[in-house]
């Protein structure tokens, strides 16, 4: 794991080397185990490696034989190994015992497809000086970021977006589309960044700069049209089982201890399961619970523990979301909404004490259909039977009365009835925003709302929906949310906190072998009625406990409704209606004021929105 940056020039005038060394520094935390440059007529390459494999001689840049391809690499490739021989045997010769030169020899083999070839989570710069071309790429799910800015004939490149701006070259001109779509989402979406100059190379793209020119082209994507058929879900269950086991033994390969985050719910459990199965010693796992009991997890994730005799760290902790929210600000770079970032801080800080590389589950729910809103997006599309009119009255209906929703019984079904009106990919949309179309109209200010187009943010989800294969509804959930939602959100959120405390995160869930198998996996075995994950909890169940199969889906719930009525209320206040809000300008005093009022008096949950307005105007004072 590790940051890359770099420049390249189309002019070949030369790079200025402390440049790229200021920006290698900027995010020494995601390696601080040694810094490497290369610097040449054009062109700047630099590397901050935290050492996983190969500690000894797998420091970079790394080239080929003559020294004419050049590579920086910031991730894993796990199937380096097999790479490695097959590139022996066509005559390659190998000087380090890692994984990052093998993509040096593979681009010799094929260029700029090597691509298809690897399997791991990445991004990298390759520098080809024989036809001055630039490479770069992500893997195919978005583990790892790449942030670009092209200006002028010259291109500049981190991993990080506080370490790109310390190109003097890098306009910091603020995007509204961006604070737009931050607004609808949570966060914001690739391939913009909050800066109106600078764009995020999407998930399984890769980016070729030759002779002045910028090309990016997707190289991979699941297919949820072709359908296996299920004679015996037993043969379906075993195949689940096989895979999760073959995608965890590529990831427990490292030459530093390695460990994973337990929450005590369905997917991290899975990989504890696969991992104790695998490991000569007990596998250290590492849990947070917080002092509100409501949200605390730890019982379930100490039930693990001791099915399969983990050495087991636990920390208890109370957020002082006051003092972290400048840190979460300052890493992410720009604004990042979700706040079970907060509890993810505290949980690589644990793990970072103990390990160097630490398993997740994440991505089981995306590929699976874990969470609840597919299920009642399921139930929605039965009821398309009723009149037009009649489930627009309902819906009405269900907004005014559900204006005060919580997370009750009651206040789930109004909100279920609240988005019967509209079309599937409009119920979806306004299911998973955080500010609706409507409400971000009535939120801006005049000036500002002049500055945005509300559809472009809409069709930052429409656009994936409508080119989705996959037939069946749940298909095109499944779809949208790989696309969008889970390198947008989860990814970048886990990746931020790890790396913030020098902490690599693998995630078995997000093998691509993996996801293609569950995107091929028939919708009814994914979910239907109340049931969700079904194909993989039953391919779990004997393995995992049966209270972690059976029990509700939690994750990392913070009380975010009762700080901002409690110990974050006058802090709120003072950030979101202080006089630099004001004079910014983008937001309506009046608007913000009532959102305020209402949620600390109890009226309406206003929580989500609140603590994105809160992110959004701290980041803008920082920017």
């Amino acid at each position: 794991m590790c940051g890359i940056a770099g420049q390249v020039r189309s002019d070949g005038a030369p790079v200025a080397e402390d440049v790229i060394a200021r920006m290698c520094a900027a995010q020494q935390h995601r390696g601080p185990d040694s810094r490497g440059l290369h610097v040449s007529a054009g062109v700047g390459l630099g590397i901050q490696r935290l050492r996983v494999i190969d500690l000894d001689t797998g420091d970079q840049p790394v080239y080929n034989e003559d020294g004419s391809v050049v590579v920086v690499l910031n991730g894993e490739i796990y199937n380096y190994a097999e790479l490695r021989a097959e590139l022996r045997q066509a005559g390659h010769r190998l000087k380090t015992k890692g994984d990052t030169e093998v993509i040096a020899h593979l681009y010799e083999e094929d260029g700029v497809e090597c691509l298809s070839r690897l399997r791991g989570m990445f991004c990298f710069a390759l520098w080809d000086s024989s036809r001055r071309r630039l490479l770069l790429a992500r893997d195919r799910i978005g583990k790892k970021p790449l942030f670009y800015s092209f200006q002028g004939g010259v291109l500049s490149f981190a991993s990080e977006l506080t370490a790109l701006l310390e190109d003097p070259g890098v306009p910091r001109e603020i995007d509204p589309e961006a604070i737009d779509a931050y607004l609808a989402y949570g966060y914001v979406p690739a391939p913009m960044s909050a800066y109106r100059q600078v764009r995020k190379l999407p998930p399984a793209h890769r980016l070729v700069f030759e002779q002045g020119t910028v090309t990016t082209e997707r190289y991979w994507r699941l297919d949820y049209s072709a359908k296996r058929l299920v004679d015996d879900v037993r043969e379906l269950h075993e195949e689940i089982r096989a895979c999760l086991r073959a995608s965890v033994a590529r990831r427990l390969v490292a030459d530093v201890p390695v460990g994973a985050f337990l929450s005590g719910g369905v997917d991290s459990s899975a990989v504890v399961a696969a991992m104790a199965e695998q490991s000569h010693e007990p596998v250290k796992t590492f849990s947070i619970g917080f002092a509100d009991a409501g949200v605390d997890e730890l019982p379930r994730a100490r039930l693990v523990a001791e099915r399969f005799s983990t050495d087991h760290h636990e920390l208890v902790v109370d957020p002082d979301a006051v003092e972290l929210l400048p840190k979460l600000v300052r890493h992410y770079g720009e604004p990042f909404g979700d706040h079970s970032a907060l509890p993810c801080f505290y949980l690589a800080e644990l793990a970072r004490e103990h390990v160097t590389v630490a398993l997740n589950g994440d991505g089981g729910d995306e590929s699976f259909a874990g969470y609840q809103r597919y299920t009642s997006n399921l139930l929605a599309a039965r009821l398309e039977w009723l009149p037009g009119p009649l489930r627009r009255l309902i819906a009405a209906a269900g907004t005014k009365a559900g204006r005060g929703a919580g997370g009750n019984g009651r206040e789930r079904a109004l909100r279920f009835a609240s988005r019967l009106g509209g079309e599937r990919q409009q119920r979806y949309l306004r299911q998973v925003s955080v500010f609706d179309a409507d409400e971000r109209r009535a939120l801006y200010t005049p000036e500002f709302a002049e500055m945005t187009a509300p559809a472009e943010a809409d069709e930052v989800l429409l656009a994936p929906w409508r080119e989705a294969s996959g037939a069946a509804l749940l298909d095109q959930l499944l779809e949208v949310d790989a696309t969008v939602y889970l390198p947008g959100d989860l990814l970048p959120k886990i990746d931020v906190a790890t790396m913030a405390f020098s902490l690599e995160a693998r995630s078995p869930l997000l093998d691509h072998e993996l996801m293609e198998l569950a995107a091929s996996i028939p919708p009814e075995h994914k979910a239907g009625g109340v049931r969700r994950k079904i194909a993989f909890r039953d391919a779990l169940r004997g393995w995992v406990p049966d209270p972690i199969l059976d029990g509700p889906k939690r994750g990392f719930e913070l009380p975010v409704a009762a700080w901002l009525r409690t110990d974050l209320a006058a802090f709120t206040r003072e950030v979101l209606l202080g006089g630099e809000s004001r004079d910014r300008g983008w937001m309506r005093t009046e608007t913000v004021t009532t959102l305020i009022d209402q949620h600390q008096a109890g009226v309406v949950d206003h929580g989500r929105k609140l603590w994105a307005l809160l992110v959004l105007e701290l980041w803008a004072r920082s920017s």
